[in-house]
């Protein structure tokens, strides 16, 4: 029985149609009377109650505990350590804090996505009308029974304004559209046939016409259905159970990773290093551990979780403010920034959830403005006449196109709504000053209009192709008819509408959102290339695509059938030339989400539907509107005001700017700290006393962090915000290597520079002297520093001053006035000879010029 059901909840996944009724019947062993009270509860007994299993992540202090084992947070947690243990009390404290604070925030971010899957459950209904016996014999009863209590098996009803209680094979329908937007975020009523001679439309497995699917509503109509999966079988459940999976590293992720361990190599490597050398040289050996750790430590950019978190929530604060998008969480900011590919749906963002007419042409194919007219008085009239639950895209299309004068003039006689089944709709309209006479205006699909029509059938071949052509290239096309009856007050019957005269086609195509062009090219403006992945005909996308300006090539376009043809490897290759993914199901999106980031891209994908949710989850980024299905706004990282791409591509840019300040914080820190650490165990090795006292590190140090700050408020140039901002461990590590080398060459040349300014009055014995030229001297580079390297590469206009030039002249004030200060004998500091500034100077000069010169060949 359980291999049955399998099967039957695999139909359509990837075959041309679903199984017949009675394949499904034999597989089940159910019939159209329904299950005895007897078999229900045995299948309820094998199959469980019919109900989205209650799965719980782990716990909030287990989330905070696996936090912490996050490399940097690693690092600054030993660096914290380290500090209390050498009772260096104020660091240790909030070096500790920090890691507190930054495990919580991580812990509650995934501890809230754990706790939004319970959102599924309200999407499923209470009850349901279901076909039961008494025993083999009896008659079949209609019954309300708690949804939980379907089986495998079961026959239901369903109704307009009915949700669909299980995923369901229909046995006999009429007029039935049934809502998906929950399943697959569609806006616009799906039909659906019980007949199994109706072939899929495409759309994978949610556009097979006889599956309905739990979760979704009755639009209108009616309909008798087989139940062929319940609780953790159906589709919904299938989401559920993509939440409970662990999302693999983020871009975000990725970067601090490999920042943390270069950081984490340097502190290994520094410790033995210098024991070894002092030991060489002066035999003092495990004597000076306690200054080696402290110089390990002082690589450390302590300040880091602080700018980070302040560069990051500045910017959702300004996006939320600003753009109405919500950062759900804050280093999807930084991914935001990383991406350079968008993966979305056509439907509500490149084009509206409603159609709008192209062309009206008549059987030659020129433009006719006479079949618009005979469309909108059909279009009109059948609105008016005919009892619809919900309005007809297709008409009002029509009516915005045409206008509604020319139709209501009409007098209205009679009305049928188009039916799925007859593929067509028919109004009869009395003409003014026409007695005795009505005609008949009939719309609907091409074949079923012509073969009504009084063609020969050369005619009918031709236009025929006529008609595949404009499909071909995108288009929807409606065939319309007129003919002149009798006057007859009633419903019109099936022999009124055959001998037609052929009038025309209305072409429609999707009606193209009024900001998408502008925002694709602001996309494009900031390197993100755009990939449609969509359940829709090839052509229906290519030509939304065409008509937005983006272009697709020849081989740009990849179908399902072909995207299962291609294995994992070649997929990564194929997505990368590829513009348009069309008839794609859940799992084809969620392979193509993977094979872009295999081949080396930061994902975002837009998505606001059920069947979304896998691939929302396997990008780098997760992006939902606001209106999409609640557990898909939960599971979002970025949470839209509406499906607007300007509002994604602020996003970006503002992404882009925070990992910009990131990033310029991150090379001037390392750089300045690698280039003291070299230049003070050089001192501690050549000099017979410390190069600096304690008291003057931590004032110095807290000179530095706070003027660092100024990187979360600062304003990067233009070009970075032209292309993906990523932080990359080994370009971070060529950089900060070879100018923290440069700054060690500054401050080795600083000590022959006080060496030769206070020879005769001392020379380097004179302490105080030496530790107020090496403090000043060492805020002034930084203050350089700052200023030069917040970006390399080009010569950008910028905004002067900005906060991170404000801070460097208070970092060089403080470095020049501090040792002249009430405050500079407590902390061992003096005034400097005048000779001393002067040739301070002259170094400072030479290093600007150098860094200068350095920082334009960087990229």
């Amino acid at each position: 029985m359980a291999s049955r059901h399998a099967l039957v909840t695999d139909a359509g996944s990837g075959e041309p149609g679903a199984p017949t009724v009675l394949q499904v019947l034999r597989r089940l062993d159910s019939g159209t009377r329904g299950l005895t009270e007897a078999e229900a509860g045995e299948r309820l007994a094998r199959y469980g109650p019919n109900a989205v299993p209650d799965r719980r992540g782990p716990s909030w202090p287990r989330l905070f505990v696996g936090g912490l084992r996050d490399p940097f947070t690693a690092v600054l947690l030993c660096a914290g350590l380290v500090s209390a243990a050498v009772a260096s009390w104020g660091t240790a404290c909030v070096v500790l804090v920090l890691v507190a604070i930054s495990g919580a925030l991580r812990a509650q971010g995934e501890h809230r996505a754990d706790r939004s899957t319970t959102a599924l459950r309200e999407l499923v209904v209470s009850t349901a009308t279901v076909l039961r016996r008494a025993g083999a014999d009896a008659t079949p009863v209609e019954r309300e029974i708690p949804v939980e209590e379907l089986v495998p098996g079961d026959v239901i009803r369903l109704g307009p304004g009915d949700m669909v209680p299980a995923d369901v094979r229909l046995l006999r329908s009429h007029g039935l559209t049934v809502h998906q937007a929950v399943l697959t975020g569609e806006a616009s009523p799906v039909v659906k046939d019980a007949a199994d001679t109706v072939d899929v439309a495409g759309g994978g497995v949610f556009g097979v016409p006889q599956l309905c699917f739990q979760g979704s509503g009755v639009a209108s109509g009616s309909g008798t259905a087989v139940v062929v999966g319940t609780g953790e079988r159906t589709r919904l459940a299938g989401a559920y159970a993509l939440l409970a999976v662990r999302r693999g590293p983020s871009a975000f992720d990725r970067c601090v990773h490999g920042v943390s361990w270069t950081l984490v190599r340097f502190m290994l490597l520094v410790p033995p290093l210098v024991l070894l050398t002092d030991a060489a040289l002066r035999g003092h050996g495990l004597a000076t551990l306690p200054f080696t750790i402290a110089v390990a430590v002082g690589l450390v950019p302590g300040m880091l979780p602080v700018v980070v978190t302040t560069c990051l929530a500045r910017g959702a604060a300004v996006l939320a403010r600003t753009r109405m998008v919500l950062v759900r969480r804050l280093p999807a900011l930084h991914d935001l920034g990383a991406v350079d590919v968008l993966c979305l749906d056509k439907t509500g963002t490149l084009t509206r959830d409603r159609p709008a007419v192209h062309r009206a042409l008549d059987g030659q194919g020129r433009e006719d403005p006479e079949v618009l007219h005979w469309a909108a008085v059909n279009a009109w009239w059948t609105l008016q006449l005919a009892d619809l639950p919900v309005p007809d895209a297709l008409d009002e299309a029509v009516l915005s196109a045409a206008g509604e004068e020319g139709p209501a003039a009409y007098e209205g006689v009679a009305a049928e709504p188009f039916d799925p089944v007859r593929r067509l709709s028919v109004a009869v309209v009395r003409t003014p000053g026409r007695l005795g006479t009505h005609t008949v205006a009939v719309k609907g699909a091409v074949e079923t209009v012509l073969e009504r029509c009084v063609l020969t059938d050369e005619e009918r071949e031709r236009l025929s192709a006529l008609a595949a052509r404009s499909a071909g290239r995108g288009l929807r096309v409606l065939a319309v008819a007129t003919a002149e009856r009798t006057a007859r007050l009633r419903t019109p019957s099936p022999a009124e509408t055959r001998g037609l005269t052929f009038r025309g086609f209305v072409t429609l195509r999707d009606a193209v959102a009024p900001t998408a062009a502008e925002a694709l090219a602001a996309l494009a403006g900031r390197s993100v290339a755009v990939k449609i992945l969509t359940g829709d005909h090839p052509g229906t996308a290519v030509r939304a695509c065409r008509d937005l300006g983006i272009a697709v090539a020849a081989g740009g376009v990849l179908t399902a059938d072909r995207i299962d043809g291609l294995s994992d490897h070649e997929l990564v290759e194929a997505a990368e030339h590829t513009t348009v993914f069309a008839r794609c199901t859940p799992g084809h999106k969620v392979r193509i989400a993977r094979a872009l980031r295999a081949g080396g891209h930061t994902v975002g994908f837009l998505g606001d539907g059920i069947n979304d949710l896998p691939a929302l989850r396997s990008a780098d980024v997760g992006i939902a509107p606001r209106d999409a299905v609640p557990v898909v706004r939960e599971a979002a990282d970025v949470m839209l005001a509406g499906k607007d791409l300007a509002a994604i591509g602020h996003a970006i840019a503002e992404g882009r700017r925070a990992t910009g300040n990131i990033i310029s914080y991150l090379r001037v820190c390392l750089s300045s700290n690698l280039g003291n650490v070299i230049a003070m165990l050089a001192a501690g090795l050549l000099l017979p006393f410390l190069p600096m006292l304690p008291a003057q590190v931590l004032m110095q140090n807290l000179c530095f962090d706070a003027a660092q700050l100024a990187f979360a408020h600062d304003h990067p140039p233009p070009q970075v915000l032209r292309r993906p901002a990523v932080l990359r461990a080994r370009e971070l590590l060529c950089f900060v290597t070879g100018f923290g080398a440069l700054n060690a060459v500054a401050d080795l040349a600083t000590f022959g520079v006080l060496e030769l300014a206070l020879h005769g009055s001392g020379a380097l014995g004179d302490e105080a002297l030496f530790h107020s030229g090496w403090f000043t001297e060492n805020l002034l580079t930084q203050a350089v520093v700052m200023l030069l390297l917040r970006t390399v590469g080009g010569t950008a206009r910028r905004r002067w001053p900005g906060p991170v030039a404000w801070a460097a002249v208070a970092l060089a004030a403080a470095g020049l006035l501090l040792p002249l200060s009430p405050l500079g004998p407590p902390l061992g500091l003096t005034a400097l000879p005048l000779l001393s500034y002067a040739l301070l100077t002259v170094v400072l000069a030479l290093y600007s010029a150098v860094l200068a010169a350095l920082r334009g060949r960087q990229p």
